[in-house]
């Protein structure tokens, strides 16, 4: 390998870590940008924490789509009221969006192709949260808020609902996947005039 080959592989590298570490803070920002849903009870807000994720496992790979979820959710952590598992439901929710579209988007170069990745993976993280959510995040509110008194809170909306595990499967299963979808239209709308800078210069940005 040529002295310049190395040289510029490091700098590949160099300018992909910062591009890591700055998705990773926008994600974190974002996160805190979340707002209510007049479908949805009131504990249950939507943010676009998700979008720098994507947008990174466009430009940067999977792996880096991954790291940002990854690096998002252990700087939440340091402020988190939840001992970790808010963290960690979001981490799996959102490295099931964005490793998908990646993967999809790595093999098959082209907007369409990323399209299906990222819808792939929207539907992934839908299915996902119900078994996060039923498992992992819901246990942890009993500790907060009676379990009668979030099914009556889904209740208020849709009284036919009759349990927990009914309630993720009819509000919050769509709910994630509509919260994929948004990330998914802001990346197709935005990726192509921000690529270039995202991979450095006189790289091609395709989608």
């Amino acid at each position: 390998m040529s002295t310049v080959t190395k040289i510029t592989g490091k700098r590949v590298d160099v300018w992909k870590m910062t591009m890591t570490a700055m998705l990773s803070a926008i994600a974190f920002v974002l996160m805190f940008l979340d707002f209510s849903v007049p479908i949805m009870p009131p504990f249950i807000k939507m943010d676009l924490s998700d979008l720098p994720e994507l947008i990174g496992a466009f430009a940067m790979g999977p792996v880096s789509g991954v790291v940002i979820c990854l690096i998002k959710n252990l700087l939440h952590l340091l402020i988190s009221t939840t001992g970790g598992v808010g963290e960690l439901s979001n981490f799996l929710l959102g490295a099931c969006f964005v490793l998908p579209a990646g993967l999809v988007y790595r093999k098959w170069k082209g907007k369409k192709s990323a399209i299906l990745g990222a819808l792939l993976g929207a539907v992934l993280m839908a299915i996902v949260s119900i078994i996060s959510n039923y498992y992992i995040v819901y246990p942890f509110y009993y500790n907060f808020m009676a379990k009668d008194a979030i099914l009556a809170a889904y209740q208020a909306i849709i009284p036919g609902v009759d349990s927990i595990l009914q309630c993720l499967i009819v509000f919050n299963a769509p709910f994630t996947l509509v919260k994929g979808l948004f990330s998914v239209l802001i990346t197709v709308l935005i990726y192509k005039h921000i690529s270039p800078f995202l991979k450095g210069r006189n790289r091609d940005g395709r989608l």
